[in-house]
């Protein structure tokens, strides 16, 4: 499934790829059918090569660019920069331990439906989230969920939305505040087995190991380019950018670029803003209103993003305002950039400032589950620090985390924290 050595998913995903970019695929929908049937892989490539060759519809409502300049061309005047909060040490410390417990708790039904979370929570007698989720034996659970349900969890689990934000941590470590995408690839190809990476991570992997350079690592043959990947790779970049969401959005451009276009960058400059504001905002309103400011506003994230805080403002419910996620975007696939993005995003506006309840819907809210709860939890701990933490989220982690990151694995969360705080500081 979304197997980037595979022709024909390949091809299939394309055809959904070209279909959300506003491309008129209607003729090529059976001929696209008829090859993934056939699985000849000479047809296969004849049939992906059409689709690449797709002229984009004039008629476009959207405005997504890709390049750095041009999306900071879309955007308004920056605020100048907050001072960093004085108990930043302590902030960045619960971001990484909010991360981590929302990760831990969407684990076992990544990729679930939200209908088939809430069946299987009603069969299990839960009538709300209030802690890690017990096994629910009998249910299809994500294969690790001998590690990451309740009564089982000895530390964090290993996790790509973890593992990717240790990496950004060593890129930053390694090469400053100027690395370029170059540099990210290789530290993929020394630290980032090719196994543990997924869709848009592992075609860009493949283009690296082929010889292509950034960004047409991002282009070539992957048709995950706009799926959440980048996303999940953000938080450091808001991390060390406390108080500033236009410069941590720039600072995780160059991260995005060498996998992702258009909304799939958005979704780590948003991310990463989001982070970054959220040290300093007065509230969660405010800090998603300042990251939404960092992406372009003609995108369908923006477009997303906006019909999420209007909910809110209107005095939705949190079911109100899930349902309209579902109905304006539940077209797009569990791991795109721009469904999960207004979960989260939701989820922090209905979590009232509750950790407990942030995390619940964030991963409650389906789709992907372990990313989103890692976003919510994240930006939730920037924003409150560990005292807003409850102990039965954080203790089970045991300040350990499990990573495929070569010589992180094991790593303590709280040191984790503090060479952040040291990079944040400079």
């Amino acid at each position: 499934m979304h197997d980037v050595l595979d022709l024909r998913d390949l091809v299939a995903d394309e055809l959904a790829q070209r279909r959300e970019t506003g491309h008129d695929v209607a003729a090529l929908e059976p001929v696209v059918a008829a090859a993934v049937r056939a699985g000849d892989a000479a047809r296969l490539e004849e049939v992906l090569e059409r689709l690449e060759a797709l002229a984009p519809d004039p008629a476009w409502q959207y405005e997504e660019p890709t390049a750095s300049g041009e999306i900071r061309a879309c955007l308004g005047a920056a605020p100048a920069a907050a001072p960093a909060p004085a108990q930043l040490g302590d902030r960045l410390h619960a971001a990484w331990l909010g991360r981590c417990a929302g990760c831990l708790l969407g684990k076992p039904v990544e990729g679930w439906p939200r209908e088939a979370i809430r069946n299987g929570l009603a069969r299990a007698g839960i009538a709300a989230v209030e802690d890690y989720l017990p096994p629910l034996e009998g249910l299809p659970l994500h294969r690790s969920w001998e590690e990451s349900t309740r009564g089982r969890i000895a530390g964090m689990a290993r996790d790509d939305d973890i593992d990717y934000t240790i990496l950004g941590l060593h890129v930053l470590e390694t090469h400053g505040r100027g690395y370029t995408s170059r540099d990210v690839a290789d530290e993929w190809l020394d630290h980032l087995p090719f196994t543990q990476v997924y869709t848009a991570e592992r075609a860009a992997y493949r283009n690296l190991v082929g010889g292509l350079q950034p960004p047409e690592t991002a282009i070539r043959r992957n048709p995950y380019r706009e799926w959440i990947g980048a996303q999940i790779r953000a938080d450091v970049f808001g991390y060390v950018s406390p108080g500033d969401p236009r410069g941590a959005a720039a600072l995780a451009y160059p991260d995005a670029a060498l996998s992702h276009v258009a909304n799939g960058i958005y979704g780590e400059l948003w991310a990463a803003a989001l982070i970054a504001a959220s040290f300093t905002a007065a509230s969660m309103p405010a800090a998603l209103g300042a990251a939404l400011a960092e992406i372009p506003p003609r995108s369908r994230l923006a477009e997303a993003l906006r019909d999420v805080a209007a909910a809110h403002a209107a005095g939705a419910t949190w079911e109100q305002a899930r349902d309209g996620i579902e109905a304006r975007l539940g077209h797009y696939g569990f791991v795109h950039t721009i469904n999960n993005a207004a979960v989260v995003a939701a989820a922090l506006l209905w979590g009232e400032g509750d950790f407990t309840r942030t995390i619940a819907l964030a991963v409650t809210g389906g789709w992907d589950t372990d990313c989103n709860g890692a976003t919510a939890g994240s930006a939730f701990g920037a924003m409150h620090g560990t005292d807003a933490l409850p102990g039965h989220w954080t203790e089970p982690l045991q300040d350990r985390v499990r990573s495929a990151i070569a010589g992180f694995d094991g790593a303590s969360i709280a040191a984790l924290a503090g060479r952040t705080a040291r990079l944040a500081a400079r």
